[in-house]
């Protein structure tokens, strides 16, 4: 059966083109949309879809985000060019509005410690982090590469393209010690998305998502690659 289409509202603050997309795709979803930006003439050259709502203030200040009615939201996304704007603004929305999920942008590399659950932030995303991993991702054979981190890094999605001497090739999944913490997601096989089962054979050049913890990232590792 179909699942249930549920229209979520979200607050986005910052309405640069990071904030601005997300809102014109989330809006074209038919989500509720509402952007909180600080200059009216952001706002006022801003293209948006129809029904966005805009308010005019400072997502640092409670007082802002209570007039703006950010206890309505379910999401809010800090998405400003100013990692500090982003962490006051996540620390406000989960402390003072107790929003369920707040999702923050990182803008510079060096700032992701600080993204965690102790400043409101249930989940970050990185950029430069992100295309790192995909670059390495592409032109590294029998590597452990991290492409996204979840609830500030206790899950991981993590890919690897099996190296000939790759200790899994030719073992079929329920042959393997996978950690109980730990899940092959997917293979993706000369264009072809394979969903693992236990009789599922890795073979060269597969390329393997899996889903791992702090604690069994390194016996992933171990079990796929030569590292």
């Amino acid at each position: 059966r179909a699942g249930r289409f549920t229209a979520m509202r979200v607050a986005i603050a910052g309405a640069g083109n990071v904030g601005l997309h997300v809102a014109n795709a989330l809006r074209r979803a038919g989500h509720d949309v509402l952007i909180i930006e600080q200059r009216q003439a952001v706002a006022d050259r801003a293209v948006v879809e129809a029904g966005v709502e805009w308010f005019i203030g400072d997502s640092c200040e409670v007082s802002s985000l209570r007039e703006a009615r950010l206890d309505r939201c379910e999401v809010l996304v800090a998405a400003t060019g100013d990692d500090e704007d982003n962490l006051v603004t996540s620390l406000l929305a989960k402390q003072e509005f107790g929003i369920p999920r707040v999702i923050a942008r990182v803008n510079h590399p060096k700032n992701e410690w600080m993204f965690t659950e102790n400043w409101g932030v249930d989940q970050f995303v990185s950029t430069p982090q992100l295309i790192t991993s995909l670059v390495e991702e592409a032109v590294n054979v029998g590597k452990l590469v991290e492409i996204l981190r979840f609830e500030g890094g206790l899950a991981r999605l993590v890919e690897v393209t099996l190296a000939a001497n790759s200790p899994v090739v030719g073992k079929a999944i329920r042959d393997i010690e996978i950690p109980r913490d730990a899940t092959i997601v997917a293979l993706l096989r000369e264009d072809h998305l394979i969903v693992p089962r236990g009789d599922t054979v890795f073979e060269t050049g597969d390329e393997v998502l899996a889903l791992v913890t702090p604690d069994s990232e390194d016996t992933v590792r171990h079990l796929l690659t030569t590292d």
